[in-house]
């Protein structure tokens, strides 16, 4: 069995190029890094080092990589030939993946088992969109290869800092994982992955994620940066900024029952077991990395305005979501160039056309006003 993985770098090594490892998948890592992909392709085995209570290492083989901006045409090949594809590349490189999906399905075998395509991305229903993309290129020839594959929409749950100087390719990672797949588009065949778990519903397995892993992160990372705090199990320990990120989910949580009918004592528990694992010493994660790219992480439907703006429209309460995008205003890393950008647009456009471009809220939205207030605040701190 062969599963072709794009992107190689931390998640992809650490994370879903694992448990395809134990699944006993041939792993083939395509990217475009090249020093990534040398460094790959000069070992035979790497290390991923689980940090905290629980924590092992785990030794990985039978993988290879290719740089698919020098050689596409192997990838594809690759692709052609593999069970499973996935991808950790990040939303908006999925558009640069799909046409070498699409001419590796357009060379499968029509005979073949469906290739099974899995994104694997911190958005929502992410393997909808890298489907889409592929359909989009197909134009016509859609219809005679749709067949050959089936598209199923992933959650994915590790934290995965930044990494020691000197590890080369190994990976260390938080012992804490979970990787949720959609059960239906497999049928009677579903990929065998060790530790991943088949449902038939993944909304609420994305949202919960999306609205507490990620939104909790998010939040931390920008309180902590804000009061001078370099990592993130520093900032939670300040008892101010745990308190404000609480609040914060809590008021995500209230849109998960409401949405979902998900039980509150059991999210209370799921919010303890994420801060817990945000507080996890052992992990050297930062403010910077968690809140790089600010202005992706304050668009429509991301970690903040998306819960935030659902919670309005059904008159919930959004004062913490709306003061941890605030939080994310001030959010000014100058090796980020997202972080740059957006303070940028703070000095150069006006609160009313900087709340609409960057959070894309129509002006009559009840969510809008509270959060042009905010970058009203953080336009008067810049001036004055």
């Amino acid at each position: 069995m062969r599963a072709v993985h794009f992107g190689a770098g931390n998640i992809g090594r650490g994370f879903v190029g694992l448990l395809l490892h134990e699944g006993g998948y041939e792993l083939v890592f395509s990217d475009v890094a090249a020093p990534l992909v040398d460094a790959i392709n000069a070992v035979d085995s790497y290390t991923v080092h689980e940090m905290g209570d629980g924590g092992r290492d785990i030794v990985v083989t039978g993988f290879r990589a290719i740089n698919s901006a020098e050689h596409p045409d192997d990838v594809i090949e690759e692709v052609a030939g593999a069970n499973v594809v996935t991808t950790a590349v990040g939303p908006t490189v999925l558009k640069f993946v799909a046409p070498l999906i699409l001419s590796g399905l357009a060379l499968r075998d029509p005979s073949s088992p469906p290739l099974q395509i899995m994104a694997c991305e911190n958005a929502i229903n992410a393997t909808d969109l890298l489907r889409d993309e592929i359909r989009e290129r197909a134009g016509d020839a859609w219809e005679a290869i749709s067949g050959r594959a089936v598209f199923a929409n992933t959650a994915v749950d590790r934290i995965v800092p930044a990494q020691p100087e000197g590890g080369g390719v190994d990976v260390t990672v938080e012992p804490f994982y979970e990787w949720a797949i959609e059960r239906p588009p497999f049928g009677d065949d579903p990929p065998n992955i060790p530790g991943a778990h088949f449902v038939d519903d993944l909304a609420p397995y994305i949202e919960r994620k999306l609205f507490t892993v990620n939104t909790g992160h998010a939040t931390t990372a920008y309180f902590g940066a804000e009061a001078g705090v370099e990592r993130i199990s520093d900032a939670l320990a300040d008892p101010g900024i745990a308190a404000k990120v609480a609040a914060t989910l809590e008021e995500t949580s209230a849109l998960l029952v409401v949405k979902h009918e998900l039980d509150p004592a059991h999210l209370a528990s799921y919010r303890e077991t994420i801060l817990n694992r945000f507080r996890n010493p052992a992990l050297p994660d930062t403010v910077w990395r968690v809140g790089r790219q600010p202005l992706r992480k304050l668009s429509r439907h991301e970690r903040f305005v998306g819960p935030a703006a659902e919670a309005a429209e059904r008159g919930l309460a959004v004062d913490a979501l709306v003061a941890a995008m605030g939080a994310a205003l001030a959010f000014d890393d100058q090796e980020d160039p997202q972080a740059v950008d957006m303070q940028r647009m703070l000095r150069e456009l006006d609160s009313a056309a900087f709340t609409a471009e960057v959070t894309g809220l129509e002006p009559e939205h009840p969510l809008f006003g509270k959060v042009q207030a905010e970058v009203e605040k953080r336009q008067a701190a810049i001036a004055g």
